[in-house]
């Protein structure tokens, strides 16, 4: 069966593993569709993204490139499936809305498994794209005991490759980021930190910025200093009130944060040293 399969490889840089990968390619009958590679000179680390096409055998290619890469290379064979997703929000639908509206369209290629919320506001909005919404309420309990109820309905919903945090204002704690490491994606306006707390759009209108913006990140255990997977800004000036900029930053913010998860669907992601290599 002809399929597009994607290769990624994260190593230590060597001379040669363009040819010796490719030479394998060429040997087993594949057609290279795309390939992208880079040499992160300070860290001596080669990335690799391939997008391949033939009658593949992922075991037996695996075990071909292992052989060939150096010691403790990371190596991924990824066979074609649309990813399983989750979206978590809390009452703001700015960026819910607009992944809802792309996978809609088809410009998402995975499969939105449910929306989860502390609060069932938005749950009438879900509602019209026949998507399951689960609303886990943090009312009469600490964080802890609420993320625990998290915890346990993600875990009825399977196997989860991302999830998305689509405006989600709570903080997760390091068991949940370790639960789902660097499958947790972010969105906060580009103000941070200098802007925190409450009504950050007022904040930088009372100080006369200049740009908004956003910035969608992987989720740490460090609050907003993930790696960084996409940025925008839009140039303000005086004339814009504070709820114009709020306005305005919040498409900002659902477009950077849908072109990010578009990004990890792709498998163009590599993370490394707390900073990203995007093909």
């Amino acid at each position: 069966m002809n399929e597009h399969y994607r290769i990624l490889i994260d190593c230590k840089d060597e001379k040669g593993l363009v040819y010796k990968v490719s030479s394998i390619f060429f040997h087993r009958n594949l057609n290279i569709i795309s390939n992208n590679e880079f040499v992160d000179k300070a860290h001596n680390k080669f990335f690799m993204r391939s997008v391949v096409a033939g009658e593949i055998a992922p075991d037996a290619l695996r075990s071909e490139l292992t052989a060939i890469l150096p010691k403790n290379a990371h190596l991924e064979v990824i066979a074609p499936r649309k990813k399983r997703v989750v979206l978590m929000a809390t009452k703001e639908s700015h960026a819910l809305g607009d992944i809802l509206i792309r996978y809609e369209a088809g410009e998402l290629d995975c499969i939105i498994v449910g929306v989860v919320s502390n609060y069932d506001l938005l749950e009438p909005l879900v509602s019209k794209f026949d998507i399951p919404f689960y609303t886990v309420s943090h009312e009469g309990c600490d964080r802890d005991e609420h993320e625990k109820r998290v915890l346990a309905q993600l875990g009825q919903l399977g196997e989860i490759d991302y999830i998305v945090l689509a405006k989600y204002m709570r903080i997760l704690t390091p068991r949940f980021v370790e639960a789902y490491e660097d499958k947790i994606i972010n969105i906060h306006h580009s103000f941070l930190p200098a802007f925190i707390g409450a009504n950050p759009y007022k904040q930088a209108y009372e100080r006369g910025v200049k740009i908004i913006g956003a910035t969608a990140h992987f989720v740490n255990n460090h609050l907003d200093e993930g790696p960084i997977i996409a940025q925008d800004v839009i140039h303000v000036n005086h004339a814009y009130g504070w709820e114009e900029m709020q306005r305005l930053g919040r498409d900002v913010e659902k477009i950077v944060l849908s072109k990010a998860l578009k990004l990890a669907l792709e498998d163009r992601i590599f993370v490394h040293a707390n900073k990203t290599i995007i093909f």
